[in-house]
């Protein structure tokens, strides 16, 4: 088996069709002859798409994953679950990786390899039915052939590292905040019923950028502006690059143990406060392993959890601003959790030289929170509610830097 099971040489189902970001998708899925199942021990993915778009694929191990990328697909409506119909895979998840491209993420419940693949080209529509067939093999041929794929030019996301950094800033430049709308693209994050946290965090987002920059003196920053996943790494590396006086990830999860209702603040911390926080920063943690993303070549600082809280200054500056927020939203009138401030280790927090806050606006877990995240004008205010937060977080954490100062 060759490496990265054939990659498909980056097969194409249209021939002729170009390599590049697109303006929407190209392709739409069929869900009702779509269907991932199993038959004599083989394991198959039939995948029917309005028509033929170029795809790749190619395995990760720990834990044993099957990834396929596409050039662009409409998964219409479908977040991947309902195409399982077999043991043999856990679960599936399908979404944006990148602007341009879409992709399948199985994971497995043992390793498989990749043996047979077709496609069936429809007769004078343009369609194109995906069949893929992998059979059992062993633990050692499967975490040899496993990784990413070889760098191709259009397929795959810029390091973190590519993000340009901003000039320095003088003393009277406006205030920096970057506001990271949790989850997106192949990570709808928790769900709902209809309602999706990644969809819902990016217009508490939108809401956000709009009322800080009403205030005025404000530049706003954002880790995504559509519904395209962004690894944690990125979003890390998108606030050091901008230089940020603030981080600030927003999310809505769901968490069935304790009845969780209202705002929470997380800052980071080594030992979580409470079980239920550390299985959520779990959760979060695991985001880029379930798009797909190869953590094996990454050291254990960046793939887990950086726990570095050495940094005297920051440290102080994202406690006030945790108190800020539970005071600025109680004035405001908004739903707050009964233990509002919490502790986990959050990746996404690990920039020790940027002050990084993760909200949990509300929990899709609790009717009463739904309610409210469903509803515009609620998020609006709620944005408006944060915005005035961070606004006096500002001035109390520039007084306290003339203080240090003198």
């Amino acid at each position: 088996m060759i490496r990265f099971c054939l990659a498909l040489a980056a097969l194409f189902l249209g021939a002729g069709a170009p390599l590049g970001a697109q303006d929407g998708p190209l392709a739409r899925l069929n869900p009702d002859t779509s269907a991932i199942t199993a038959a004599r021990g083989e394991l198959r993915i039939r995948l029917s798409l309005s028509q033929g778009v170029p795809f790749r694929v190619f395995t990760l191990d720990a834990p044993e994953r099957f990834v396929i990328d596409f050039q662009q697909v409409d998964w219409a409506g479908t977040l991947g679950p309902e195409l399982v119909q077999t043991d043999l895979v856990r679960s599936a998840r399908v979404g944006g990786v990148r602007p341009g491209w879409s992709r399948m993420v199985l994971d497995l419940a043992g390793p498989f390899a990749l043996v047979h693949a077709v496609v069936n080209t429809g007769a004078g529509d343009g369609s194109a039915e995906l069949m893929l067939t992998l059979v059992h093999t062993s633990p050692e041929a499967f975490a040899e052939g496993a990784g990413s794929p070889p760098p191709q030019p259009g397929w795959d996301m810029p390091p973190a590292a590519d993000t340009p950094a901003r000039d320095p800033r003088g003393k009277d430049a406006p205030l920096v905040v970057v506001l990271d709308p949790g989850h997106g693209g192949i990570d709808p994050g928790a769900d709902a019923g209809a309602a999706l946290e990644k969809d819902l965090m990016l217009s508490v987002a939108q809401d956000l950028r709009k009322a800080l920059l009403r205030a005025g003196r404000v530049e706003v920053v954002m880790t995504r502006e559509d519904d395209s996943f962004v690894p944690l790494e990125r979003r890390v590396g998108i606030a050091r690059a901008a230089r940020a006086d603030l981080f600030l990830s927003l999310h809505a999860d769901s968490l069935a143990e304790g009845g969780a209702r209202g705002a929470t603040i997380y800052m980071l911390g080594e030992n979580a406060t409470d079980a239920a926080s550390a299985a959520l920063a779990e959760r979060h943690n695991r985001a880029d392993m379930l798009a797909g993303i190869d953590l094996s070549g990454i050291d254990d600082e960046v793939a887990g959890v950086l726990m570095d809280l050495a940094r005297t200054e920051t440290q102080p500056r994202t406690e006030l601003m945790a108190r800020a927020l539970v005071v600025g939203l109680k004035e405001a009138g908004m739903p707050v959790n009964s233990r509002p401030l919490r502790r986990a280790g959050f990746s996404v927090l690990k920039s020790s030289d940027v002050p990084s806050i993760l909200l949990e606006v509300g929990f899709l877990s609790s009717r009463h929170d739904l309610d409210n995240l469903n509803d515009p004008a609620w998020r609006a205010e709620m944005a408006q509610a944060i915005a005035d937060a961070i606004t006096a977080w500002s001035i109390a954490d520039a007084a306290n830097s003339r203080l240090l100062r003198q």
